[in-house]
């Protein structure tokens, strides 16, 4: 059987002054899982995320991803850079794409220069282009106009909180790096009619 990629014991959480929000949470789910978290507002949705992520270490009980698995999470309200449009912000997510996609070609020229290592240039192409096709690095530009419309993004020239919010939760369905993404649902004042909900997705690319 195929080893979970993430678990979760008994896990509760008490906030001042006695209000206990989880009480002997337990889950586990396989790589590739896509998991929704449903309830009321209040009810410790956002709270469960955090602590699956890492980013809440005050509970009781055990949280664990597998060893050596990457996490990231989305917050409700994400910290971004409003001197970029909608475009850049997403961009931030596939970085490590566009950097790839730039060391590879140096690699191409690297062949041209005249003490090259042909050996060592060819082993790094291979690692570099597993990457991409991997992480559909080819199609990157693609992949970025069909999560903005999955989410009915504004303009990608856009620059407001509304249309930066809503493009990091697109950065998140982009990015490659995470191997655990948790987002929390956005403010309804913006939800995109086509919006997927709140949602827990566990991919498998890394960054070679």
């Amino acid at each position: 059987m195929a080893q979970y990629i993430f678990t979760m014991n008994r896990v509760s959480k008490i906030v001042p002054p006695k209000r206990e929000i989880l009480r002997d949470i337990s889950l586990s789910f396989f790589p590739g899982a896509k998991i929704g978290v449903l309830g009321l507002n209040g009810s410790g949705k956002s709270t469960l995320l955090r602590i699956m992520a890492g980013v809440d270490p005050e509970f009781n009980g055990e949280a664990r991803p597998q060893p050596g698995i990457k996490i990231g999470f989305l917050p409700q309200e994400p910290q971004l850079d409003p001197a970029k449009s909608v475009r850049g912000n997403v961009e931030e997510a596939v970085q490590v794409i566009k950097d790839t996609l730039a060391e590879l070609d140096q690699v191409y020229a690297a062949y041209a220069e005249p003490d090259a290592d042909f050996d060592a240039i060819a082993a790094r192409q291979a690692e570099l282009e597993a990457f991409i096709q991997a992480s559909g690095g080819h199609d990157l530009d693609r992949t970025l106009e069909i999560a903005a419309d999955a989410l009915r993004l504004p303009d990608w020239n856009a620059n407001s909180r509304v249309a930066n919010a809503a493009a990091s939760h697109c950065a998140g369905c982009c990015s490659p790096t995470p191997t655990c993404y948790y987002w929390t649902s956005p403010p309804t004042t913006w939800t995109p009619n086509r919006w997927p909900g709140s949602n827990a997705s566990c991919t498998t690319s890394r960054a070679p």
